[in-house]
């Protein structure tokens, strides 16, 4: 049963999408390989007000930006698509074979089958990172709108950062190693 407080937002629903991704027990036993942690990423935290100011000239943008915000938005949906296979996600997410426990923990959770992405903006921080803006749905319904994120340009693909990834698991207050 969902609670609903003011502004529409439910706390129970918010906080069942944040478990998928908590996984306590499962988590816990991940080894720390000492996994890098990316310095162009951002939390997901609540919609902001201000949007990311891009330098005179568009010098912050990759060389074909429309292609890049396809590629973006096609590999965070495919990376939360519960039908993407562990194997598939690995190469998704930033320095994805580091984090191949996390991601396999997550293929055996029933709730997980419930969460997508809707990736709702991007904008470009550097030529090989990007902000991105995206509702993290449960059962198709937004469980965390405008939740922040970023892509990461690696090996010649956009991917999900790992911080990314990291700030919805800690959103739950679980400590994973690596994150």
């Amino acid at each position: 049963m969902d609670v609903v407080r003011r502004g529409g937002r439910s706390r129970l629903a918010v906080l069942g999408a944040v478990a998928v991704l908590a996984l306590g027990p499962a988590l816990a036993g991940c080894s720390d390989d000492g996994g890098s942690k990316s310095g162009n990423s951002t939390t997901p935290s609540a919609p902001s007000t201000g949007t990311t100011a891009q330098p005179p000239g568009g010098a912050a943008q990759p060389d074909d930006p429309a292609a890049a915000r396809a590629e973006i938005t096609r590999n965070w949906t495919a990376f939360f698509d519960p039908k993407t296979t562990t194997s598939e996600k690995t190469g998704l997410l930033e320095n994805g074979e580091q984090m191949a426990p996390v991601l396999a923990a997550f293929a055996g959770d029933k709730n997980a089958a419930a969460t997508a992405a809707k990736v709702k903006n991007i904008d470009f921080t550097s030529p090989d990172g990007a902000n991105v803006t995206y509702d993290l749905l449960v059962h198709g319904n937004p469980a965390l709108p405008d939740a922040k994120g970023t892509s990461v340009l690696q090996e010649g693909t956009w991917k999900v950062s790992v911080k990314t990834l990291c700030g919805l698991v800690e959103l739950s207050g679980v400590t994973v190693p690596g994150c």
